[in-house]
Order: structure tokens, then C-alpha cells, then sequence
């Protein structure tokens, strides 16, 4: 093939001769098309112009039967129910019942398919519904990033694998972006036929008497969720609302006013650490107060979305019955407990004419209780790791559950996304989504540890769940990375994405390793033995290897640059940041070891690559120099927000090679 297509549509057949742009081709819009297809239109326009300089004109009527692109809508002969259309087009109904998984599937897959022809005289896009015309829209639109003037004929006969196909973008544990980057990720998960966007919230929503909560986060606004939710309205993707309800609310908790909800007492003298963020400030859901604060943000934050979804999250709850309700965990078992109030918060989104949805972590140890919620209600199964098992789906699949699977992207916790795993772990889930029945998959993005490497290194893992889901599986690896390079980077040699795979794999140390050796030595007198030990268990592997591997990579990288088109361009200068970063983070650790800790002989390396140990002074002025550069990256796509944290572990970490290293 000339051309790649992502996600692989369900039949190609390829044909013989070109279609050729003109500089008087017209998209004409059928009888039955109307504002949604016109603005698919005027995208399509956009993007032949970009890449051809052609100004596409956009009609409506008539066909000529040549040099043209007709967007055909069909009449459909089943009617569909009211409760399926207002799920799947976020339409106000009164009486909203979610329909039961195998109507909305039949309908999601029904509403999404289309047929795509390509001649030489004239381009075709036909369906029922306007996003199977998008959907054809994006087949094209890729096509021509391709192949600019000249497509090749063919025949495409299109439609998803699963209903709904997801993704999942923290926006709590450390950045915000600013608004137009979260529009520039839904225009890149309609692009792969994804269908539902989520942004994480705990506190980084601007409530509007929460003001303890956000004030020095420059959080999200009603106005961004609601310009926001327009836009992803236009593009075919549904963003549906997703708030910490039950666990996950660190800073809420830790507040003067709402600290006193908190299960375990005292958390609001506690001093931050990312880890503590993540592991505790369960809800106190035996006090009345609880119920009263939940459904007041619930209250506030729904109407903002056109979305007949809601993602309560409830996961991790590991401090449930342990402190201020242990009398009612002893009475009545936290298993009850959870289940009880789960239930409450779904029945309070159904009576809103809400689909519940929640992470199943929990409910996957006791899933017969997953009946005593409400039928609609979505258990978000999720698993991370690169060889998942299938015990969680399975469990929940015989337990009757509606589920969606949830692989991740694994950017978390790291300086470049280790895209390796991810695939791994994506092309896996994407498995059990069809073994299992899944109603859907949301392939998730955490920012844990404060969320340092750039949003932007996940679309590849974007990708693959795009592809798992909407084709069913996933090419092998290297293949698939071959296919990323050359749609999502334009890039000719189709060697980028697995350049960037490789470098997600040059660790010497994680970042996750140095925020918890800062937190570990911050605010006690540690013993050498213990600090020697805390280490060891740092799992540092050759950093001076892994420093010579990311030369080689930038190397490449840069070399690659030019085969790419300018769009890709823009963000490998960023990945380039961020592998330095990543050097001087094995330096870091190297030098520690062999300087401090007296545990390790990291070596020399050759070229420039920075060495495994070197003067601790110098070292802490280049940590100091590079996240400079950092800074000014993050502002330039995300708000102030909390790099604030970034920069006090940054920080520690140089004073600390100045102060204690130096022997």
C-alpha cells in the first residue's frame, strides 16, 4: 500500500486509477445532510487546503457526477429507540433510561458505520447517520495528509468493533492544560474514530464555594467545561463528566472546612507527599455531612455537560472503616458500606437522567453486588500492567456487569511515555474488551507524581486503543509503530514512533524513584543504613549505558526530523527536552550512588552523553539550567496549575547534591 489508514477499516478494496484535486472540486451535501455535515465539511476543506492549497467550495442539491465529494446520508429502516438516541446524541429526554448493552451496541455500531468510494471522478461518503459521514471524513482527511493531490480509488465498507471507545486525561495530580490543548486532544481522538472523552477531576475545578479547595491551582472554569463540551459536541466525541466522589480527594480533605469528613482524623496537619495523595483522604461516609458535600459538587458540575454519562469514579477507598467509621464497619462490613453508598450516588444520577459509571477496583472483590446497583450502571474494569490478567473482566463479566475495560497509556510517573508497555497492555485489554462482551474500552492517562512528562507523548498509546477498539485488534508492534509514524508524524522513513518506544525505555532511575527518595529524606533525621537501603530499592539500573542509548535516540531522532512534516516537528524538540531530562536523571542517581551512598561504580561514557557520576555541583547547576527550559514548555501548553511541586522536588534535589554529596 502507498497509504495507511488508522483504525484499519473493517473492508478495503482497492481500485484502479486516482482521484485528482482540482481547483474547482466541490464537496456537494446532499438532501439529507444538514449543519453537522456542513461543518464536516468545511474540516475536510481545511485540511485539503492545508495540505494542497486548495480551496474546497461546499454546495448543497444536485450532483454533477464528477470532480466532487458527495457526503450521502441514507434513510435508515429501523427506527431507533428515544432512550438509545438520547444516549448517543446527548439529547434531552425526560424519561431517560439507559438501553440495555446489546440495543446500544447494535445502534452505536449502526449510527457509526459507513461506505466510503473513491474513483476517479468523484469521492463518496455514504450513511445513515452524520457520524458515519464524520467518521468517512476522518478516512479522507488522513488520506490526504498521505497523498495530498492524487488519492488512490478504492472501496471502504467501515464500522467500530465496540460501541464506545474512550479516553481518559487527568487534569488533577499535577497539570492543567490550557483550553485549547484539551480541544486539540478531542480533535485528535475524533481523528481516530474515538467516540467519549473524560478529564480526572478531584480539585481542580473552580466550585464555586470550594474556594479553599482550588485557590492556587488555576483550576477549570464552568466556562472552559462548557466551551469545551461545544466543541467536542461538533467533532462527534461526547465528554463526559468524571469527579472523585468517594476516595482521591487529598486536597478537598485537607482543608480547614472539609477536613473533618476525612475517615482518618489529623488530615489536615499533614504535609504533602505525591505518594499520600494517591493512598488516602477517603471519604467519612458515616457522617451525614459526607452525602450533603458529594451531592452538592455533583449538583454544580452535571449541568455543565451535555453528556447523559457520569463517571463517579469511587476507587480505592483503602482507608474506608479504618478510622472515623470503624464502629459502622464492624456493625455492618465495609464490603456494605461501599456498596451502599456506590448505590447512592448512582440512584442520584439516575434520577438526573444520568448513566452511572464507576472503577471497579473495589466492587471486583464482592461482584455479586454489582446487582443491587442500578441496571445502566458502567463498571469501568481496569488493569495496568504490561502481562494483565483476564481475572478482573472475567469476574465481572459472569457477575452480570455492563463494563467497559480500561487499559492505560503508561505516561504516569515517568519522563516520556513508555510506549512499549502500553501497547502491551492496550493490545491486551483490547482482547478481553471481545472476549468479555465489554461494552466499551477507555483507555486512561493518569498524571501521577505531578503529572511532569508532556500530554502530548500519550497519543501513540491514544492510538493503539483507538485501533483495539474500532478494529478489534491491534498489528504487531513494530508494525503498528510503523503505521503511527507515517499518519500521526507524517514521517516517510516510518521509523519515529519506535524511536520514541525506545526511549521510553532508557531509565536508569524513574522519576517516580526520585520524587520518593525526596519525600523519604524530607522532614527526618535518616540513618545512613536506612538511606542506603531506601536506595538499593531504587532499582538503579547502567546509567551510563542508558545515558549513551539516549544519545544514540536523540541522534536519531533529530535525524528523522526532517522526514516528518511540520506538524510533527513542533513536538520533537520537546521530546528532546525530555530526554535530557532523563540523562541528567540517571546522572543524578549515579552520581549518588557512587559519591553518597558509596554502593555503585556507574563508569564513563563515550560521546557527548552525559557520564554515569560527575561533580555534584556542576550537576546540580545543569538539573538547575535544563528545568528552566522545562518551565517554560509546560507553560507554553498548560497552566500555572501545580508545577509549583515539580519545582520543589527539582529543587531539593540540586541543594541536596550541594549540601550532602560533596565529600
Amino acid at each position: 500500500m502507498r497509504y495507511e489508514i488508522i483504525p484499519k477499516p473493517f473492508k478495503l478494496e482497492e481500485k484502479t486509477g486516482n482521484f485528482m484535486f482540482s481547483y474547482n472540486t466541490a464537496i456537494v451535501l446532499n438532501g439529507g445532510c444538514g449543519s453537522e455535515e456542513y461543518f464536516y465539511a468545511k474540516l475536510l476543506a481545511d485540511t485539503v487546503n492545508e495540505e494542497t492549497g486548495i480551496s474546497l467550495k461546499v454546495l448543497k442539491g444536485a450532483e454533477n457526477g464528477e470532480n466532487e465529494i458527495v457526503f450521502e446520508r441514507i434513510e435508515d429502516d429501523e427506527k431507533m429507540p428515544e432512550n438509545v438516541r438520547a444516549l448517543i446524541f446527548q439529547e434531552k429526554c425526560s424519561s431517560f433510561k439507559a438501553p440495555d448493552a446489546e440495543t446500544e451496541k447494535y445502534w452505536r455500531i449502526r449510527t457509526e458505520s459507513y461506505e466510503l468510494f473513491i474513483t476517479e471522478k468523484q469521492i463518496r461518503v455514504r450513511a445513515r447517520y452524520s457520524k458515519g459521514i464524520l467518521y468517512g471524513v476522518q478516512t479522507i482527511r488522513q488520506l490526504v495528509g498521505q497523498c495530498k493531490m492524487c488519492l488512490p480509488a478504492l472501496y471502504i465498507e467501515d464500522r467500530p468493533a465496540l460501541a464506545n471507545r474512550g479516553f481518559f486525561h487527568d487534569v488533577t495530580r499535577g497539570r492543567i492544560e490550557k483550553t485549547e490543548q484539551y480541544k486539540a486532544l478531542a480533535d485528535k481522538a475524533s481523528y481516530y474514530k474515538l467516540n467519549q472523552l473524560q478529564l480526572y477531576v478531584e480539585h481542580s475545578f473552580m466550585f464555586r464555594d470550594f474556594s479553599e479547595v482550588w485557590r492556587d491551582d488555576t483550576p477549570l472554569t464552568a466556562e472552559d467545561i462548557l466551551e469545551l463540551d461545544e466543541y467536542c459536541r461538533k467533532i462527534g466525541v461526547e465528554l463526559v463528566p468524571s469527579l472523585a466522589s468517594f476516595a482521591h480527594l487529598d486536597k478537598v480533605l485537607k482543608t480547614r472546612t472539609f477536613s473533618h469528613l476525612c475517615e482518618l482524623p489529623g488530615s489536615d496537619e499533614e504535609r504533602f507527599t505525591f505518594g499520600g495523595r494517591m493512598e488516602h483522604h477517603t471519604l467519612n461516609i458515616s457522617d451525614p455531612g459526607a452525602w450533603e458535600f458529594v451531592k452538592k459538587m455533583f449538583d454544580e458540575f452535571m449541568p455543565l455537560f451535555s453528556s447523559k454519562q457520569f463517571n463517579l469514579c469511587g476507587d480505592e477507598t483503602f482507608d474506608l472503616g479504618k478510622g472515623r467509621s470503624k464502629d459502622l464497619a464492624e456493625k455492618i462490613g465495609t464490603d456494605r458500606m461501599y456498596i451502599d453508598f456506590i448505590g447512592k450516588i448512582c440512584r442520584h444520577l439516575v434520577e438526573n437522567n444520568r448513566r452511572p459509571m464507576f472503577w471497579g477496583d473495589i466492587i471486583v472483590n464482592f461482584p455479586e453486588l454489582i446487582k443491587e446497583l442500578p441496571e445502566e450502571t458502567v463498571c469501568l474494569t481496569w488493569g495496568y500492567a504490561e502481562n494483565e490478567h483476564h481475572r478482573c473482566a472475567s469476574t465481572m463479566h459472569d457477575a452480570g456487569a455492563v463494563q467497559y475495560l480500561c487499559p492505560g497509556v503508561h505516561g504516569w510517573r515517568h519522563f516520556i511515555n513508555r510506549l512499549s508497555a502500553a501497547y502491551a497492555n492496550v493490545s491486551r485489554m483490547c482482547k478481553y474488551a471481545n472476549d468479555y462482551d465489554a461494552l466499551g474500552l477507555l483507555n486512561t492517562d493518569w498524571g501521577d507524581y505531578g503529572h511532569l512528562s508532556d500530554p502530548r507523548f500519550s497519543i501513540p498509546g491514544l492510538i493503539y486503543g483507538a485501533e483495539g477498539a474500532w478494529a478489534g485488534n491491534i498489528p504487531e508492534e513494530t508494525e503498528e509503530n510503523r503505521r503511527i509514524s507515517v499518519v500521526e508524524y507524517g514521517d516517510r522513513t516510518g521509523k519515529i514512533t519506535e524511536i520514541l518506544s525506545r526511549l521510553g525505555n532508557c531509565e536508569g532511575v524513574a522519576w517516580e524513584h526520585l520524587v520518593q527518595f525526596e519525600e523519604y529524606m524530607t522532614g527526618a533525621d535518616i540513618p545512613m543504613e536506612d538511606q542506603i537501603a531506601f536506595f538499593g530499592r531504587m532499582h538503579v539500573g547502567d546509567v551510563s549505558k542508558k545515558n549513551e542509548e539516549i544519545e544514540s535516540l536523540v541522534a536519531e531522532l533529530s535525524a528523522v526530523c526532517n522526514e516528518c512534516d511540520k506538524k510533527a516537528r513542533r513536538i520533537i524538540p520537546v521530546y528532546l527536552l525530555h530526554a535530557r531530562g532523563q540523562s541528567i536523571l540517571n546522572t543524578i542517581a549515579g552520581t549518588l550512588g557512587e559519591r553518597y551512598f558509596k554502593c555503585m561504580t556507574p563508569g564513563k561514557t563515550s560521546g557527548n552523553a552525559l557520564p554515569g557520576s560527575m561533580e555534584p555541583e556542576k550537576l546540580a547547576g545543569i538539573l538547575e539550567k535544563w528545568f528552566e527550559e522545562y518551565k517554560e514548555s509546560w507553560r507554553s501548553t498548560s497552566r500555572e496549575a501545580e508545577l509549583y511541586r515539580i519545582s520543589a522536588v527539582i529543587y531539593w534535589c540540586a541543594d541536596f547534591l550541594r549540601r550532602k554529596v560533596k565529600q
